[in-house]
């Protein structure tokens, strides 16, 4: 869709005799002051022309622009509101802050909530990785992360602010006043835009060859094919304030204006010569031809570089080609200090693949300048640059850093499976999904893959945007349906979705156990009543058993599942009501209760692991059963002992401190104000009231479960497992109250269990496993003497036979799998040699063959095989388990095979 002409006809533009007319370039309308312009100034249809303009010669710095930014629209009306990270945990269908409309979508750009002022004004840091194979190749056009500066304006049915006109008249104010560029020189280029699952008419700021600003009028929902005009009419604006900072440095390159000293560090720091500005600044001028679309471009544009400033192409590439490397290690390392000060954890799933993309992207590009430098040094050098503004790198120094620190042993690791790849690839077609496979996989960057192969003479073609087309794969999560996760059959759902709210008497009183209630809906087994106590299944939390007594009969209820806002309760049998009749319920208590403990240790653990590990750590998935609990955290590295312990200890100390736990409801604006969205770990509500759980002075986060009342019911936290179940993402397991005791019971049980096989009393165990342990040792010691012995007449204690010009050495059976192979290993450090060692494994043969490096042991393997036997082998070693045959036999197979001279 694209809005018509009327759209854009403002009486903004009239009123101050602007003139539309249509860019000869790319045949876009326009409008200008100026009545002479025929061009849009925008690229590819100009150069960056604002390079040479005294106009707008301010010298800002990207923290200057950010503030005349903000206090321009203060002055005019606008409260400032603080940023939102860059990890867009409020959101369930992104993870990374791309827009500054996203800190409020969907829910306030809907309607739902109202926005946290009205006007509005924020700098928002943005990250965007659908560019990121052409950041440093455009000098500054795109960057994996950059400030959008929105002002912002809400306008209700019965509440209006401002609209184009106003919107258009504050660019021009800003522009004029603050930025000293004369009107005549501001175009406004009609557009269109979508995002979000919103869209409408908007305007591109142009000056010069840059864009500035775009100016969005949202004003439609995207509902598959069709527009659905919103009840809200949303201002919706973006400056760029690394652009602004350009514009009146008008520096050679844009990462001059935003990066100042540190561009120059960074070239000292990797030991690289510096580019010379006056090149840059050409390259720059002109970089508005690059389509990084149409790879093409990139030589045409430095063609036209070189001839300009009188260089040959070849110093023309060199040159911009190091630049431009060195540019993406500056704007990557900032994009990871922000991702990483935010909270993200590297990883292979989610938000922390990007993250790790972007690590390992940095990575390979320092390989490929052929620099050896600890990428975590460059990190903190951002950290310190960008620290005061964005006080979270500082905070979390100390985890960004171990972070990548981690990242880059990672990638050493992954570097040395590249001999692997190259062998699994070298006998066939490699395609751009075979790539994708071996990053996600293992984690090889293509570009350096190739360099390998190439070597070898295997030529691959490897896309220009390549990890552009990896993010845009894993820039965004499933958006899942209300009832998705029930257990409901579909029928039931299609029959209770559309019922009035069910009362929720759990949160009215957590510690209810009877109620009364009239049915809504029966359905056999699946019962609707109009109130409950019983709660459903959410939040990891399991629904509630009990009864339902009815007619004089008492009736199970095995199960409890919500739909929307209707709550289900799964009977053990069908049972005839109708609506309207009265029944009673009562909740399985004990099993309530130690669901609710579990639950709200749940809470105090999460905050315990963030006050210890760090505020990278989030909950990734959490169950609570009656017996026992789990929550999943993302954290870089494995818990040690003593980080466990510490964990268990905070958690009893704030259990210990009878701490209230109180829920209470709250605007979600209101809430995201006041305790940020780490209100958010357990999951985003689909609701402009939220429900929050304050532990006092220790958690607050949003839940809708059941909890105790207070710390001290909890009775006690014990950790009885944790594990790393998968990359960045730690699993603990916690008992609570009473089960503490069923758990250290299984515990005596299996001491005593061990005590009896010991042949010693539970009392006495540590002491007899101590003494066993030194007969171990004592053991090993004796066993590698005998080892030795057996080796040093190693001779005398084989068969050895002479077949064809190899010799075949033949070992006694053993059954020292450790002595086999240093047999195995001395008896073939010569040329020429075979040796074959047959044990015996519940009644079939097991044959081990190795060979001298000389001889490949495939045919002999083959051979086997073909006689029965299963296994393989390559190289120099062999197994293979034969269903029948002597001993005898297996060896005159093998002599059969080595006569055939194939081996």
């Amino acid at each position: 869709m694209k809005g018509n002409q009327e759209e854009y006809r403002l009486k903004f533009f009239l009123d101050h005799e602007y003139v539309r007319r249509e860019c000869k370039v790319c045949r876009t309308p326009f409008w200008s002051e100026d009545k002479t312009r025929d061009n849009c100034a925008d690229i590819p249809c100009s150069d960056y022309y604002f390079l040479d303009m005294k106009e707008g010669s301010l010298n800002w710095s990207v923290d200057e622009a950010r503030s005349k930014f903000l206090d321009f629209f203060k002055r005019n009306g606008h409260e400032i509101i603080q940023p939102k990270p860059v990890l867009a945990r409020w959101r369930e269908d992104l993870y990374l802050t791309i827009a500054s409309i996203v800190d409020f979508q969907p829910y306030i750009t809907s309607g739902i909530s109202p926005p946290p002022a009205n006007p509005l004004v924020i700098s928002q840091p943005c990250i965007r990785m659908d560019d990121v194979d052409n950041v440093g190749i455009t000098f500054g056009r795109h960057l994996t992360t950059f400030e959008m500066g929105g002002h912002h304006a809400f306008n209700y049915p019965d509440k209006f602010l401002y609209w184009k006109d106003q919107t258009v008249d504050y660019a021009k104010e800003f522009f004029t006043k603050e930025m000293k560029i004369p009107e005549e020189l501001l175009n406004f280029k009609e557009s269109w835009w979508e995002g979000g699952g919103n869209a409408g008419p908007s305007f591109e700021v142009t000056v010069g060859g840059l864009e500035l600003a775009t100016l969005v009028f949202m004003q439609y929902e995207i509902r598959g094919e069709e527009y659905v005009p919103l009840k809200l009419k949303i201002v919706d604006t973006g400056y760029g304030i690394e652009r602004l900072a350009w514009f009146t440095q008008k520096t050679p390159t844009a990462f001059h204006a935003i990066y100042s000293y540190l561009l120059d560090t960074f070239f000292d720091k990797l030991g690289l010569p510096k580019v010379d500005p006056e090149l840059l600044k050409v390259a720059s001028r002109l970089a508005g031809r690059i389509d990084p679309d149409v790879p093409t471009t990139i030589q045409e544009h430095r063609e036209q570089v070189a001839k300009t400033m009188g260089f040959d192409v070849k110093t023309v590439n060199e040159e911009l080609t190091r630049a431009a490397r060195v540019f993406q290690v500056l704007d990557h390392t900032k994009t990871i200090a922000l991702m990483l000060g935010d909270g993200l954890v590297p990883s292979s799933a989610g938000e922390g693949y990007l993250g790790r993309l972007l690590i390992r992207r940095t990575l390979r590009t320092l390989k490929l300048l052929n620099v050896d430098v600890r990428l975590s040094e460059l990190v903190n050098m951002q950290v310190e640059f960008w620290g005061k503004h964005f006080t979270q790198l500082l905070r979390n120094r100390d985890y960004i850093l171990d972070a990548v620190n981690l990242e880059q042993e990672k990638f050493r690791e992954v570097l040395g499976k590249m001999e692997s790849a190259i062998s699994s690839l070298s006998k066939r077609k490699v395609g751009m999904e075979d790539l994708i496979q071996l990053y996600d996989s293992q984690g090889i960057p293509p570009d350096l893959l190739g360099e390998e192969m190439k070597a070898r003479g295997i030529s691959i073609e490897i896309p220009h945007n390549f990890y552009s087309i990896v993010a845009k794969r894993h820039q965004s999560a499933p958006v899942k349906k209300e009832w998705d996760a029930t257990k409901l059959p579909p029928e039931i759902v299609d029959q209770v979705k559309d019922l009035q709210p069910t009362e929720k008497l759990y949160y009215a009183d957590q510690y209810a156990r009877v109620f009364e209630g009239e049915v809504v809906k029966s359905l056999g087994k699946y019962l609707v009543l109009n109130k409950t106590v019983f709660y459903p299944e959410g939040g990891g939390q399991l629904g509630d058993q009990g009864w339902i007594f009815v007619k004089g009969e008492r009736v199970k209820v095995v199960d409890t599942q919500k739909v929307n806002d209707v709550i289900v309760h799964l009977l053990e049998k069908e049972i005839q009501l109708s609506q309207g009749e009265r029944v009673k319920g009562e909740i399985d208590w004990i099993r309530r209760f130690r669901m609710m403990r579990h639950h709200t240790g749940t809470h105090v653990i999460l905050a315990a692991a963030k006050k210890l590990l760090g505020d990278h750590v989030w909950q990734a998935g959490a169950e609570k059963t009656p017996e026992k609990a789990r929550l999943d955290i993302t954290h870089h590295r494995n818990l040690s002992r003593e980080e466990i312990k510490r964990l268990e200890q905070m958690a009893n100390m704030v259990i210990d401190d009878r701490r209230p736990v109180t829920p209470f409801e709250i605007n979600r604006t209101e809430a995201e104000s006041k305790y940020g969205v780490s209100i958010y770990e357990g999951g985003v509500p689909n609701k402009a009231t939220i429900r929050l759980l304050e532990i006092k002075d220790w958690d607050i986060e949003s839940c809708g479960g059941t909890h105790v009342s207070n710390t001290a019911d909890i009775g006690g936290i014990k950790i009885v497992n944790v594990d790393r179940i998968q990359d960045g993402i730690i699993r603990l397991e916690y008992v609570a109250g009473d089960v503490i005791s069923s758990y250290a019971g299984s515990l005596e049980e299996k001491i005593e269990g061990l005590a009896r096989r010991l042949e010693t009393s539970s009392s006495q165990i540590e002491s007899r496993v101590e003494k066993l342990v030194e007969e171990n040792e004592k053991m090993r010691e004796l066993m590698s003497f005998y080892r030795r012995q057996f080796l040093e007449g190693l001779e005398k204690n084989v068969e050895v036979k002479s077949v064809g010009n190899v010799k075949l050495v033949i070992l006694p059976t053993l059954r020292d799998s450790e002595l086999e192979r240093e047999a195995m290993k001395r008896l073939t450090s010569g040329n020429g040699t075979i040796v074959v060692h047959i044990g015996h494994v519940n009644g079939r043969l097991q044959v081990d063959i190795g060979t001298s490096k000389d001889i490949n042991v495939t045919h002999i393997v083959g051979e086997l095989m073909k006689s029965g036997g299963k296994g393989g082998g390559k190289g120099t070693f062999g197994s293979v388990m034969m269903e029948k045959g002597s001993r005898e036999e297996v060896i005159d197979i093998v002599e059969r095979a080595i006569k055939r001279g194939n081996t």
